[in-house]
């Protein structure tokens, strides 16, 4: 296992921060870990990256502890803190060969050149860091936690302050550093964890409430089905109560209807078939994927 998390505790004062957690990540997952503000992520991503220690129990990171061999450990690993800090003063290329010197990297000007191509930091590589948009200064923390080409990639909130342009280029990055190296990160965009993530990690009161892929996450969270049918006859909403398996209908356009099911039984054939015997001409028969966002605001509601 690439990181291995067993039964983390953390305490500040009084407050329970996280509470008995345990996960493991396999070599080459990209692991999107979602929770609400305070549910304990960045605290479990400081303990990870050996920012903090654990009040109880313990983290591995490539087969090193995180409290026995903290070295090993940030030698492995790559880390942007959701707080990005830079040295607002230095320039971008400068900086980065500033944390390659100290990362000990072997052709540190290759190197530098090569994740300011990555990260697309070519037309601002001569600019002081200080004077860059928030967009930019977060592909400049990209930049560093790889410079030294880690293993493990911990990324909290890799994308914000991007704009749609920027979105699209840093998560195809991650998407395609994840083929070789492990990458967990947070973030509060749910399109961006279904669009690059393996797996899903909701944590809630600094408690796992969820891990799974989104697919399998999405149908064990769904207690319905929902199907949208449009056609292009005039039909009243009874045509499609009596279809079996529907245990509701609802109207959500001219002749567009939405049908929803308890069933665990994929009911399209059984509609399509139905349609055909009613003599109803369809033009589009679809099955609705519950949302991630909403699973999430489900599992996180008493939050």
């Amino acid at each position: 296992m690439s990181i291995e998390v067993n039964n983390i505790t953390k305490i500040y004062g009084g407050q329970k921060a996280l509470d008995n957690v345990s996960f493991s990540i396999k070599s080459g997952e990209v692991i999107g870990f979602l929770g609400p503000n305070g549910a304990g992520k960045s605290t479990m991503m400081k303990i990870v990256t050996c920012y903090l220690p654990p009040t109880e129990g313990s983290a591995k990171v490539s087969g090193y502890d995180v409290e026995e061999n903290s070295i090993k450990v940030r030698e492995r690993v790559g880390y942007l803190p959701e707080h990005n800090p830079l040295y607002l003063d230095m320039y971008v290329k400068e900086y980065l060969e500033f944390v390659a010197g100290m990362c000990k990297v072997p052709n540190k000007k290759a190197r530098v050149a090569e994740m300011i191509g990555k990260t697309g930091l070519g037309p601002e590589q001569h600019k002081l860091i200080g004077a860059l948009s928030k967009g930019y200064r977060q592909r400049v923390g990209l930049a560093q936690a790889m410079i030294h080409d880690p293993e493990v990639l911990i990324l909290d909130e890799p994308t914000s302050g991007l704009d749609p342009n920027q979105l699209v280029d840093i998560r195809a990055l991650i998407k395609d550093l994840g083929k070789e190296k492990t990458v967990l990160f947070s973030t509060h965009i749910m399109q961006e964890v279904e669009a690059i993530s393996d797996r899903v990690i909701i944590i809630n009161k600094g408690k796992i409430v969820a891990d799974s892929n989104t697919r399998d996450l999405q149908a064990k969270a769904s207690g319905q089905q929902v199907f949208t049918i449009e056609v292009e006859n005039e039909v009243e909403k009874k045509v499609f109560e009596k279809i079996p398996g529907i245990d509701n209908v609802e109207k959500v356009g001219d002749k567009k209807w939405r049908l929803i099911s308890s069933s665990k039984e994929d009911l399209r054939s059984t509609i399509f078939q139905y349609a055909v015997e009613q003599k109803l001409s369809i033009l589009t028969l679809s099955k609705e994927e519950q949302r991630l966002e909403d699973i999430f605001r489900e599992l996180t509601k008493n939050n």
